[in-house]
């Protein structure tokens, strides 16, 4: 039914979520704050558990670190879903009811629209396994993170 699927009834019915927790997703290595990872990441709101595998805003933020992690991690999750918005104006199929997809085309058709999008904007010049449900890992790459975006916004100085 219209508007039955929340964010979680949608993540445990991910194609995506469901190739990471069988470790299908392709690698992903990094370091931040000098900790290696192997996984990515997605930016999430306050619903999703707390899986190594999403970075949530702090609700309540301490001290200017903080402060500034939860401002960046807002704005950046918002930035994506603009963009989303984008792949649906451009393209009527986004916008369509995605209940009559199977997932696997549903995954198809999202790629596409992307490597689509990417590719007319270059040519116009615009300029899981059991990991992913990591509580200390998601905890650390948090605290990480805002260690990282403190140190290179010039706030080594901020209150902890």
């Amino acid at each position: 039914m219209s508007g039955s699927h929340n964010d979680i009834n949608v993540l445990q019915r991910s194609p995506v979520f469901r190739r990471l927790c069988n470790g299908e997703s392709p690698s992903c290595n990094y370091t931040i704050n000098g900790r290696d990872y192997n996984m990515g990441y997605y930016l999430a709101d306050g619903i999703y558990p707390q899986w190594a595998g999403f970075v949530k805003t702090i609700a309540e933020p301490r001290g200017n670190k903080q402060s500034h992690f939860a401002t960046m991690q807002e704005a950046a999750r918002k930035d994506v879903e603009r963009a989303f918005g984008v792949l649906q104006a451009r393209w009527e199929i986004v916008r369509s009811a995605a209940m009559m997809w199977e997932s696997e085309t549903l995954w198809q058709l999202m790629t596409c629209c992307v490597i689509l999008h990417n590719m007319i904007a270059e040519d116009e010049g615009d300029g899981m396994h059991q990991n992913l449900r990591n509580q200390q890992v998601h905890a650390q790459l948090l605290d990480d993170l805002v260690e990282h975006m403190s140190i290179h916004n010039g706030n080594q100085g901020a209150n902890a």
